[in-house]
This record gives C-alpha cells, structure tokens and sequence, in this order.
C-alpha cells in the first residue's frame, strides 16, 4: 500500500537509460504508480548496466523499483493506440526518444493531450526539443563535456576528467522529478490543464557546475583544472593518513578554517591580513596544504577524524563502497536499507532520498522481469485474452 505523497498518481516510465528511468524510480518511492513501457523484444538497456549475478542485473532492481513493467511496441499501430489508451488513464507520462520519434509514430504531445488534457509530458533529451543540436544523439558523457565539468575536473597538469558514474543523468532524473511535482500543482492550480516539460541532460548539470559562464560575461576569466583543492577556499584538498587512508577536509566558514589551523599548530597564520577570506587563503594554498598534510600524515584515520570532530572542525573519511556499508551513521539513519527480493532475498538498496514526516515514501518491490506486468496492465484497459495472445504472436507486446 503506497502512503506517499504522490499516492493516486499514475505515472507512465517510457524513457530509458539514465535520467528518465531515475526520475520515475524517484516518484514511484513517493507514491506514484508507475508503469513502465519496455520495447518487446528490446529491453532497457539499464538491464545490462553494472554488474549481475548469476545473469540477474543489480541496478536494474533499483532504477526500477516500484514499477508495474509491460513489453509494448511504440512504434507498432496497435502499439500507440493501446499508449494512448494507457495514456488516457495517466496523470504522467516520461520519454526521452529523440525529438520527433514520438509525432512520427502518432502519440505525440498533441495526440496525447487529445485523449487526455491534463497529462504531465516529460521529455527528456541531451539537448532539448529545439535548436541546433536539438536532433544530435544526446548522452550523460556529452553533458558532463559541454558543461564545464570536464574542464574544471581534475589536476592541473592533467587532461580534464569525466566523472566514473552517471552524474549528469542522475542530476537530470533528480531535476525531472521535481519538474513534475511542479506541474502537477500546477494541474491543481489552472483547472486542470496538464502541459509539456521539455528537460535537457545539460542545463541542470551546467547549473551545478556554478556560474563560470556569468563569471567570464563579467571579467573574461575563465576557470581552470584545480585538482582537489579549490579557488574559493583554503585549506581543501584530500590528505592521506599514517596507515594509508585518506581524508578530506572543507574550510567554506572562516570559523572552521581558524579551528583546523589552530589544531594542526599553526595558529599564527591566523593573524595574517589574507586569512580574514575564503578567496585569499586560497592564494596560499601550498603553505596550508604543507601544514595541515604534515600533522593528517602523522595520525592514523581514526586519530585524525577524531580530533577534528572534536576541534569541530569539517572532515571526513573517502569511502569505498565497502566503507559506505560499514558506516555506522549511514546504518542508523538507514540511508541503505534491506529490501526483500525474489531473485536475491534481503537485497541491500539506497533508501527513498530524503524523510517527509506525514507522507514517507516506501520501497513496495524492487525491478520486475521483462513484461512481467502485461497481461494485469492490458487487460485492465479491457484488452481480452484472444487479443492479447494475437499482440505477442506479432511481437507488439510481451
């Protein structure tokens, strides 16, 4: 039984690999019903990303969860005329085919708003429904390149450096998700009337990145690769302890820079007139570095982390996955949790994101075998035996 706050939505997951399937993941965990639409004989390609066990993927059973799954061809006449009947129930609909797939095969935004004018259309692309990249093919890779994070990522000697994970879909999905809850109170607000999201993989990745570009309108600089440390504060980099391990530390506060500095036995640079600001303890970064590297790589992890959060000071160890699991906060907020599994059992999986007091979301099931849901979903929009059997012998459903 869903208790979240999106309870009594019904969402349609047409989209795929990352930030669609994400930002469905995410309102399915907060109430919604999801539905989602996988080519018959073509899955997800989420299915084949990351590892699998025994032939089973991991990733699959999380991006997935809470989603009722149905095989249907788009493309396929009767494929889009069973879409839309689907369509005519949904509050949401999500798809990320390139701009144009949808009007060819017949259920675009305007078919759709025929059978059903309130519906929420989300279309997420690389680069949106319009301009001149508008029909380029459109990945996470892509985004990551053209918004500055490559460029701002990594040594400076050193070339610029993609992320080892889906950060630019998985900032999208996120985005998505709130996109939508905007629409549908606007739905509640403008009698009703649904309308069209058109989501990009760049923009919410570029927003993240910060205002280089706004910062090269007004002074034509434009920033560079800093490795770890950063230009608006010092000290801030990763530092390795005596047994081998690593931490990182923030100075954003001025406060907090004075307490690391006094711990590390250099409270005389507090005095210094550069001191007094983020940005010029920057500009002696190489001197702050060198003292506080100096005392972490003379202490263990434990003894490091530990006089820090004494010093209340911000530190914090660099997690494996390994570690992440082992966390004792993480274990006791629960930002992991156990979710049963009928291919793995107890299967451990990231929580809902973030705890609402009156309406938590919840984890009901986890990612479903390819079409598992078909038949319950098709036949509750009146489709009949006989026709059902006659769609699969033709491959439009599964």
């Amino acid at each position: 039984m869903s208790t979240g706050p999106l309870s009594g939505v019904k969402v349609i997951d047409a989209s795929t690999i990352l930030a669609g399937p994400l930002a469905c993941q995410i309102l399915g965990d907060y109430g919604a019903e999801v539905i989602k639409i996988e080519h018959p004989t073509k899955p997800d390609g989420m299915r084949g990303h990351g590892p699998a066990v025994d032939g089973t993927p991991i990733w699959w059973k999380e991006v997935a969860r809470n989603k009722q799954t149905i095989g249907l061809s788009l493309s396929a006449p009767d494929g889009a005329a069973l879409f839309l009947d689907l369509a005519a129930t949904a509050d949401v609909v999500v798809e990320n085919f390139r701009p144009g797939t949808l009007e060819r095969w017949g259920v675009g935004p305007e078919q759709l708003h025929a059978v059903n004018p309130g519906l929420v259309i989300v279309r997420i692309t690389g680069f949106g429904q319009t301009g001149p990249y508008a029909s380029r093919a459109g990945f996470g890779t892509l985004a990551e390149s053209m918004s500055g994070f490559a460029h701002l990522t990594g040594q400076p000697d050193g070339p610029p450096t993609l992320p080892a994970f889906g950060l630019a879909d998985s900032i999208c999905g996120i985005a998505a998700s709130s996109a939508v809850s905007m629409a549908l109170l606007a739905r509640e607000k403008n009698g009703g009337r649904g309308q069209v999201i058109d989501m990009d993989l760049l923009s919410p990745i570029m927003t993240a990145v910060g205002p280089g570009p706004t910062v090269y309108q007004q002074t034509g600089v434009v920033g560079m690769r800093h490795g770890n440390r950063s230009t608006n504060n010092a000290p801030r980099n990763t530092y390795q302890t005596s047994d081998g391990h690593w931490v990182a530390i923030s100075t954003s506060a001025q406060a907090i820079a004075e307490r690391v500095m006094v711990l590390v036995g250099h409270p005389e640079v507090i005095e210094e007139p550069w001191f007094a600001a983020g940005n010029t303890r920057a500009e002696h970064t190489d001197l702050l570095d060198g003292m506080v590297g100096s005392w972490i790589g003379a202490r263990t992890r434990d003894e490091v982390v530990t006089a820090f959060t004494d010093a209340g000071a911000a530190i914090a160890p660099i997690y494996s996955a390994k570690e992440i699991v082992e966390d004792e906060h993480v274990r006791e907020t629960q930002m992991l949790t156990e979710v049963d599994d009928v291919d793995f059992g107890p299967l451990l999986q990231h929580n809902v994101m973030w705890r609402m007091s009156e309406t938590p979301g919840s984890i009901r099931f986890t990612g479903r075998k390819h079409g598992e849901d078909t038949d319950e979903v098709l036949t509750g929009l009146g489709v009949d035996e006989t026709r059902l059997a006659d769609l699969r012998e033709r491959n439009v459903i599964r």
